[in-house]
């Protein structure tokens, strides 16, 4: 372990670890859970037999994403009281009821009907099952919405005063409806269900390149180009609505970004490329295009945006990260817009399921969908920084009392038994997505083989394939 490191930075690292381990698992199943409802909806209007196989495949997909998701979120909660217990008593009082409710509201439902998801095709009605399906695609949108409450409120915190060291809720309305919230609560849920059809087209391109063609394959393959189409321009236009809001509320993020250390003023310069040196203050090999930085964050031609020279240096965000995280996401987003574009040419032309070039492109573009959040919350996150309450609550002042040697420790265990647990998960998921759905002709499990009278308790038992066998 690097000496030079602290409990401070190791705690730092430990939980991003954590975290980017987490948020990919809820954003698949999000998306797919809303995705499986549409199948099975269309599956009750048209009663075509495909529509129900996607259902089944994706189904156990979304049960293994979502199995590893619980575990991944269990294991974050725990370390709000084992390394930022300074956090858990200063800003407890808003982001515990905030994650109660999402346990409540949210996490109840999707308990509460996944069985009935996941095991109850021949055990209750059509209607019912499908009733069953949506409210756990419900439940993971009101997952959604009081995360990102409680994540927006330590961006953009109100409604709350600070008496003898601790935040007291004043306006819970304020609190969940902060600055910040609807636009990071529309992101990072357009975010998901980009995630989903990103994954869904990479499959449904993949066994189109293995020669299949049956109803299954390419309603699935067409399905989530349609949507990647309707949605990554929204999410672009969401995405610079976001940027409007954080130049208002968090400017030194906005410089960190942009890599700009002075205020111009008459017109601000968009930095395309660049390596920003906090030592130095400066952003060295810039290559700029003049005036379209006003352009883009104020929406004006002369537009000023005040520079990281105008903080103090200890207020000041890591440009070097921000900078190129922000342009990973930015630029991944754009080629997914291009990809979209390019599939409603080709349907066009008759010619999307016989393109063996755009099918590679989308296998390829299948895990961009995870790298793209994964930047996005790395700018969010780093952005924020040196605040874990942003204004309010340095993030220096949040860690607990913890040596080296501890945090060490528990780091290395994590990162041992996360490529360990999830690395399986992840490799089995792969499998099935292999597998695809069912061939025409061929009835597909709809449920692993068990007892007559024995009942399911685990989310991963829909997945009927074994692990090295799938």
């Amino acid at each position: 372990m690097n000496s030079a490191l602290s409990a401070f930075d190791l705690a730092r690292i430990q939980f991003a670890f954590t975290v980017s381990f987490h948020i990919v698992f809820p954003a698949l199943s999000i998306g797919l859970a809303s995705f499986i409802a549409v199948l099975e909806w269309r599956w009750l209007k048209t009663r075509k037999a495909y529509y129900k196989d996607l259902c089944l495949f994706w189904s156990k997909i979304f049960a293994v994403a979502f199995g590893m998701g619980v575990v991944s979120g269990v294991v974050m909660s725990y370390q709000f009281g084992t390394n930022w217990s300074g956090f858990s008593s200063f800003a407890g009082p808003v982001t515990g009821p905030l994650l109660m409710y999402e346990v409540m509201t949210a996490f109840f439902l999707e308990a509460g009907f996944l069985g009935i998801m996941l095991f109850g095709w021949q055990r209750v009605s059509p209607r019912a099952h499908f009733g069953a399906t949506l409210m756990v695609a419900i439940g993971t949108l009101i997952s959604t919405f009081w995360i990102l409450a409680s994540n927006s409120w330590m961006q953009t915190p109100q409604g709350f005063e600070v008496v003898n060291g601790r935040v007291v809720p004043l306006d819970w309305f304020k609190i969940v409806f902060n600055p910040s919230f609807p636009y990071r609560l529309a992101h990072m849920a357009l975010a998901a269900f980009i995630v989903a059809a990103l994954v869904v087209s990479a499959v449904g391109a993949w066994h189109l390149l293995r020669g299949r063609r049956d109803p299954a394959v390419k309603k699935m393959f067409s399905m989530a180009l349609w949507l990647l189409l309707i949605l990554t321009p929204v999410q672009a236009f969401v995405g610079d609505q976001h940027g409007l809001n954080t130049r208002e509320y968090q400017p030194a993020k906005i410089a960190a970004i942009e890599g700009l250390w002075d205020t111009e003023k008459g017109g601000t310069a968009l930095n395309l490329f660049g390596i920003p040196d906090m030592q130095a203050e400066t952003t060295r090999y810039a290559v700029s295009i003049p005036h379209l930085g006003s352009l883009i964050l104020t929406h004006s031609w002369d537009g000023e945006i005040r520079g990281l020279k105008e903080f103090p240096p200890q207020d000041r965000p890591n440009s070097t990260v921000v900078f190129w995280s922000f342009r990973i996401m930015a630029g991944l987003g754009v080629l997914m817009i291009l990809m979209s574009v390019a599939a409603w040419v080709l349907r066009r032309r008759g010619r999307l399921f016989e393109s063996k070039w755009f099918q590679r492109v989308a296998v390829a573009m299948g895990p961009t969908g995870f790298i793209t959040l994964l930047a996005g919350w790395v700018t969010t996150e780093a952005g924020r920084q040196p605040w874990v309450v942003y204004g309010v609550m340095r993030t220096s002042q949040a860690v607990s009392p913890l040596t080296t040697q501890q945090v060490g420790i528990s780091l290395m265990t994590f990162v041992v038994v996360y490529f360990l647990v999830f690395g399986t998960g992840v490799y089995y998921i792969l499998k099935l997505m292999r597998a695809g759905p069912a061939l025409p002709g061929h009835t597909p499990h709809e449920a692993p083989e068990r007892l007559p009278n024995q009942t399911a308790r685990r989310p991963l038992s829909a997945a009927d394939h074994m692990i090295d066998a799938a």
